[in-house]
């Protein structure tokens, strides 16, 4: 019996010692993993004896973390030699905070071995984070896979240094690169209450014009909002936007359709989507060669047809869609948008906006849009490539959204 009892407090203390989850594990930071091109990859020479460090930012708040890694398109193993995770001292910094590094393990092991094609998450790890805290991950690439994985739009620093520098505070003499590297999302053990939005969409949801970490985007500007107000602070924002998608077919990523299992419905706590996509199908139509009324018509057919399908997949899945209207592109260079093309534009708009058609609108059109010029966006908005917002805009955008959609 004494022997029982005596083995039962070491159980017991060593039980204490893990990361207890009370759950439920919810995704604070996420990331849409895209096909990186050669000079958007982390080079040999880059990564072989060095340590990458990569800053995110968390949206909701809890007392444990684990982190996934990707390996989705790599057509060999995807090699870690060891990771961890900390506390960054600020949103792109490559320091951080003293005490805070957490070594990150996988089956209690250091490395692991990544199948082609697959994620894999790490083991959970005890460190108390804060609804729009900076995290740093830190890791040691054995081997990268043939065919990288990645995210080119960042819109923050990652930093490279050589040598094994995994709990490094400092991390002095790194090199800054602006992008982020087989990593796909960090959970947070959070309260039991706490949710998630999906954010999907193209260049205008990833944050184009955003730099240096300075946490722009209108997913951003939305995340404050929430974390601030007492009814939605449980509420997590994840971004999967991708420059230069299509709602439909292969642009830049995957289309919205073919990645909507892996991107919308594995977030762990996705409670909500909001579907901001289609300028880039709109545009892409006629940018080279005319297009016919009837190929027009067709095209946004297909279209409505797709939006479609995105809210009853969401609804088999018990989310609320939430559909965001497209907006004015008028005057763009790459698109060179006509009178048709913005005919188009408003048709998918009347059917967005249509009752039913989704749980919810966020009229993005009309916040941005001039109201003298109603298919341009308003000057102050404009980030001068009359497509993007700028800074202005995207908080514009932020503010529009209606935060009542996401109180319990």
């Amino acid at each position: 019996m004494r022997m029982f009892n005596r083995l039962g407090a070491a159980a017991a203390l060593a039980t204490m010692a893990m990361p207890a989850h009370a759950g439920p594990w919810v995704a604070g930071w996420t990331t849409s993993p895209v096909r990186p091109s050669a000079e958007q990859a982390l080079s040999d020479a880059q990564y072989r004896g060095a340590t990458v460090r990569q800053v995110v930012r968390v949206t909701i708040g809890g007392r444990a973390v684990r982190v996934r890694f990707s390996n989705r398109f790599g057509a060999t193993p995807l090699r870690i030699a060891g990771a961890g995770i900390a506390l960054a001292t600020g949103p792109a910094a490559a320091s951080i905070r003293e005490d805070s590094h957490r070594a990150l393990t996988f089956g209690g092991k250091a490395a692991v071995e990544i199948p082609a094609g697959a994620d894999f998450w790490s083991d959970p790890v005890a460190l108390p984070v804060t609804a729009l805290a900076d995290l740093a991950i830190s890791t040691r690439f054995a081997d990268l896979p043939l065919q990288q994985t990645g995210h080119p739009g960042a819109r923050t620093r990652s930093w490279i240094a050589q040598g094994e520098r995994l709990s490094d505070t400092a991390f002095a003499g790194a090199a800054p690169v602006e992008r982020w590297f087989q990593i796909a999302a960090v959970d947070v053990d959070a309260a039991p209450t706490a949710r998630a939005i999906v954010a999907l969409g193209d260049s205008i949801t990833d944050g184009y014009g955003v730099k240096d970490g300075r946490n722009q985007r209108w997913t951003d500007g939305l995340a404050r909002r929430l974390a601030a107000n007492r009814a939605t602070r449980g509420v997590a924002v994840l971004n999967h936007g991708i420059g230069g998608n299509c709602l439909l077919v292969e642009c830049l990523g995957p289309n919205a359709l073919s990645r909507f299992d892996s991107d919308v419905l594995s977030q762990p706590g996705a409670r909500y989507l909001i579907l901001l996509e289609g300028i880039n199908d709109l545009g892409g139509l006629a940018r080279e060669t005319p297009a016919s009324a009837e190929e027009r018509r067709a095209h946004v057919d297909r279209m409505i047809a797709g939006y479609a399908q995105v809210v009853a997949r969401a609804r088999a899945k018990g989310l609320k869609v939430i559909g965001g209207t497209v907006m004015p592109f008028m005057g763009n260079a790459y698109y060179h948008p006509d009178t048709a093309a913005e005919g188009s534009r408003q048709t998918v708009n009347a059917w967005i906006r249509t009752p039913g058609n989704f749980d919810a609108v966020i009229d993005f059109d009309r916040i941005v849009r001039d109201p003298t010029q109603p298919d341009r966006l308003l000057p102050a908005y404009d980030s001068g490539d009359h497509l993007h917002p700028s800074m202005a805009g995207y908080q514009a955008m932020a503010d529009a959204v209606p935060l009542a959609l996401f109180a319990k």
